[in-house]
């Protein structure tokens, strides 16, 4: 497959995306669903809008860094194709996984990442209310993908492919699949639970793809019947306006970092956990779900 045809196939995934997006949309309105908001669904496209023009802005650096490493520092070469794409998805995959779980337990990266769980709605247009700055730090977690002898344009299209897949399970129209399915790859009930701000659901169910490195490091929850997701954030912003949104969790970031004394706090304020707190006035989200299990 040449660039020209990758880059076809990109721009018609993100097409046929944007086309479910709008027939969701329309069913969701004709029977009444209330899964999409006018304003959220605008604040979403705002969103996508300023991610996508860092992401240009940041395009050229990425390639060059990639693609030198992966000229000069690459450590082997798989020289069968099946196995090189096969290789590709799985270890970016769990890469992603990494990134994800770095922008849930390190609050400085959380307050770039809470953007995209700011939405009180779950659709498909949900997916596109993208992680503004993530562009300026996602390069360094697919470095070892040079490393290891793929290109910087396979890994830049691998990267794509796997995200208009994690765009598709943003929905509410799709129930619980095959439980074959539901054990292997990431499917809208995971990712139903991944938006949630429900106690129990919190932090859970960071892959894009597979889900199978959220159940090999404990990170996986399944939607509970008994338990109805509350899509958003704990404690939502008053002011939605798609600048605040951006940047409300860095405000609350500094204002704890002004309450701690000592230098050693204010550090961990910027990489500890949300919700740590130097003089234990509140607490992380593992530290409640721990408690909420022995309180059952």
């Amino acid at each position: 497959m040449t660039e020209l045809d990758k880059n076809i196939a990109i721009i018609t995934l993100f097409g046929f995306v944007a086309l479910l997006s709008l027939i969701e949309m329309y069913f969701s309105y004709a029977h009444d669903r209330k899964h999409y908001r006018g304003r959220d669904t605008l604040t979403n496209i705002y969103l996508m809008t300023a991610a996508f023009l860092v992401n240009m802005s940041t395009k050229a650096g990425t390639f060059m860094l990639l693609e030198y490493v992966y000229r000069h520092y690459r450590l082997f070469q798989i020289p069968n194709l099946y196995l090189y794409w096969i290789m590709l998805i799985l270890v970016q995959d769990f890469l992603y996984w990494v990134l994800h779980y770095t922008g849930h337990y390190v609050r400085f990266f959380w307050a770039m990442h809470v953007t995209h769980h700011s939405s009180e709605y779950f659709n498909l247009t949900t997916g596109f209310r993208s992680t503004v700055f993530e562009p300026l730090y996602r390069v360094f977690f697919y470095l070892p993908l040079a490393f290891m002898g793929f290109n910087a344009f396979d890994i830049l299209f691998a990267y794509l492919i796997t995200q208009i897949y994690g765009n598709l399970v943003h929905t509410q129209t799709i129930g619980k699949l095959h439980p074959v399915f539901e054990y292997i790859f990431v499917t809208p009930s995971h990712h139903r639970v991944h938006h949630a701000r429900n106690l129990r659901y919190l932090d859970k169910n960071m892959g894009m793809v597979l889900i199978i490195w959220d159940r090999i490091f404990g990170t996986f929850q399944e939607e509970l019947p008994e338990e109805d997701v509350i899509y958003g954030l704990t404690k939502q912003p008053k002011d939605t306006g798609a600048v605040n949104i951006i940047f409300h969790e860095f405000k609350a970031l500094m204002a704890d970092v002004k309450k701690a004394s000592r230098l050693i706090d204010k550090i961990k304020y910027f990489i500890y956990p949300p919700g740590w707190s130097h003089d234990g006035s509140t607490q992380t989200a593992k530290v409640m779900q721990r408690q909420l299990l022995e309180q059952s």
